[in-house]
């Protein structure tokens, strides 16, 4: 999205989920900088977080994300939006165990990150 980003990630014991976000918004803001001459800077501080709980929250919450873009008349088709794990560019990793998927939920994932 233009002006913010959806990111369904799963964090392991051994990090917060403030850690990965500003490792995420870190690790960006100096590419960003680096490679497209942004300058500080590229993120408002702060972040919003909803837990997924169960393989329903789960796929609600990933359809929505891959609405987004055709929600927002950037692309007629999800998979068209170039920065959309829904674009065939990503792959997607399972989700995790706890949110096995369920019959009809084969195709959901978690996109794996670039390098």
């Amino acid at each position: 999205m233009p002006d913010h980003v959806h990111l369904l990630i799963t964090v392991g014991v051994d990090i917060s989920i403030e850690k990965a976000v500003q490792l995420i918004k870190g690790g960006f803001a100096f590419r960003a900088g680096r490679e497209l001459g942004f300058s500080a800077p590229v993120w408002q501080k702060g972040f919003s977080e909803v837990r997924v709980e169960n393989a329903d929250a789960f796929a609600k919450i990933k359809e929505y994300i891959v609405a987004n873009p055709v929600q927002r008349s950037l692309a007629t088709m999800s998979v068209d939006f170039w920065y959309s794990s829904a674009h065939s560019t990503f792959a997607l990793d399972p989700p995790p165990q706890r949110l096995k998927a369920r019959q009809g939920m084969e195709s959901v994932g978690i996109a794996t990150a670039m390098p």
